[in-house]
């Protein structure tokens, strides 16, 4: 009996951690998304044509956000394991290599995407008046979205050193600023001096731009970056780093190639439906904070616990994660499912986008609960070193499961109903696999703690 007290004080201890470091991600990812949601709300109040527009460039958003999340998830595993086995000036330099390598990789994919922006998006289904007001916004939004690689760079290093409250604060900021000047950009003052559209772009690049400032200010009073030896640690990482780096940023950038390739099948639906699937993507964010923050919380500390052989942690640790997330999507789906008309018509005046985004919310806000989970294995596949293995269940999760279902709908009913079950179909065909893989590579790991060779001075 006495076992028993002790396992389940000490699951209920892992449980509080666990709560702790997540929270402010949560709460972050919450307000970071929440705006987004509040952003595009803002857009239709432009016109249909208008949202159409800037869905074109979500997909292209996610490429980007997939790189840089694929450098960071490398760079984070490395700092929490050098932290792990107190390797702690090798993580220093691993911090300025993160912070100076990320700017440059996103800075050179922006100017890429700007100069083919054209026909990328022709590609993609945008046409007419659409693509001309992708061609004034996408530019301004480019810049946002380099702002925003900076921040989450930085962001990288508070998790790696197990600080998740900062990180989580300055995302509720930059979330705050933006609401406070999307509708003064958008709409201008009394009608005068709005951008439009633009004016969207040009919020979150002002509100992003003073959130780095105050993340460059608390960054200089850590002692987590280092000038010396870069080089040195350039070529002794780049191996470990490109093993992680190779396939973690490949399973980043698959949502994103999923995501081009579903707005395109949705395009043949008509500009009220890429309206629609727009916000629908924006709300499905918004629904799956609680992952996200996982998914930021959890893998440092996976990668602690991998660093110092601590494989029953890591287990109790994933246990707790699935829980949750089972138990909280599956609440929030069901309570969304129910207020679907009235979200619905909260983000949206149009009557067929309206209709169509109800359809979208019923359908696949439940289905949310085994995304999460495939998603939490995905992540903490690459904490443990499995990149391969997250590669893979990512593959299989969105090209195997999701965009099937989604042509599926398409091709067989032709309107938004269908396209939600199949996307729901997909969703759920997807977590039951990465489970059923993430408890099979689980079975072969160590049992009790492996002890770790002191490093030598």
């Amino acid at each position: 009996m006495s076992d028993l007290s002790s396992t389940r004080a000490s699951s209920g201890a892992l449980r509080r951690q666990l709560f702790a470091q997540t929270w402010p991600m949560a709460i972050g990812v919450m307000s970071l998304l929440g705006f987004q949601l509040v952003d595009s709300a803002f857009v239709a109040r432009l016109g249909t044509v208008a949202l159409a527009a800037q869905s074109f460039t979500f997909p292209i958003t996610f490429l980007m956000i997939g790189v840089q999340v694929g450098l960071g998830i490398a760079i984070a595993a490395l700092i929490s394991r050098a932290i792990g086995a107190g390797e702690h000036e090798r993580a220093r330099r691993l911090g300025s290599l993160v912070v100076l390598g990320g700017a440059t990789v996103i800075g050179i994919l922006a100017i890429a995407l700007w100069l083919f922006h054209v026909p990328i998006f022709r590609q993609l289904g945008a046409e007419g008046e659409a693509l001309e007001h992708i061609g004034h916004y996408w530019p301004v939004q480019l810049l946002a979205n380099w702002f925003s690689a900076l921040l989450y760079f930085g962001y990288t290093l508070f998790r790696a050193h197990n600080n998740t409250r900062l990180p989580g604060l300055l995302m509720v900021t930059t979330s705050g600023l933006n609401l406070v000047f999307d509708p003064l950009l958008i709409f201008g003052i009394g009608g005068w001096g709005g951008l439009g559209l633009p004016g969207a772009a040009w919020a979150t690049a002002a509100a992003f731009a003073i959130g780095l400032l105050l993340l460059g200010w608390r960054l200089s009073r850590q002692n987590w970056l280092s000038a010396t030896d870069l080089a040195g640690e350039t070529r002794r990482s780049i191996g470990p780093f490109s093993v992680i780096a190779g396939p973690a940023m490949l399973s980043q950038l698959m949502p994103a190639l999923s995501a081009m390739a579903a707005t395109a099948l949705i395009a043949s639906l008509g500009e009220q439906a890429v309206a629609a699937w727009g916000l629908a993507s924006r709300l499905e964010t918004v629904s799956l904070m609680l992952v996200l923050g996982l998914t930021m919380s959890l893998p440092p500390w996976l990668g602690h616990c991998y660093g110092a052989g601590n494989w029953p942690r890591i287990r109790a640790l994933m246990s707790i994660a699935f829980q949750t997330v089972i138990v909280w999507q599956l609440v929030l789906g069901s309570v969304m499912a129910l207020a679907a008309p009235w979200v619905a018509g909260a983000l949206s005046s149009d009557a067929v986008v309206r209709d169509a985004l109800t359809w979208l919310i019923r359908l696949m806000l439940p289905s949310y609960a085994l995304l999460g989970l495939c998603m939490l294995v995905v992540s903490a596949s690459n904490a443990l070193g499995w990149p391969l293995r997250a590669m893979m269940i990512s593959f299989a999760r969105l090209f195997v499961c999701y965009l099937p279902c989604i042509a599926l709908g398409v091709w067989l009913g032709g309107q938004m109903p269908y396209v939600g079950l199949g996307a729901a179909l997909g969703n759920a065909l997807a977590g039951s696999m990465a489970w059923l893989v993430f408890r099979q590579s689980m079975q072969g790991m160590p049992q009790q703690v492996r002890t770790i060779p002191a490093q030598p001075s």
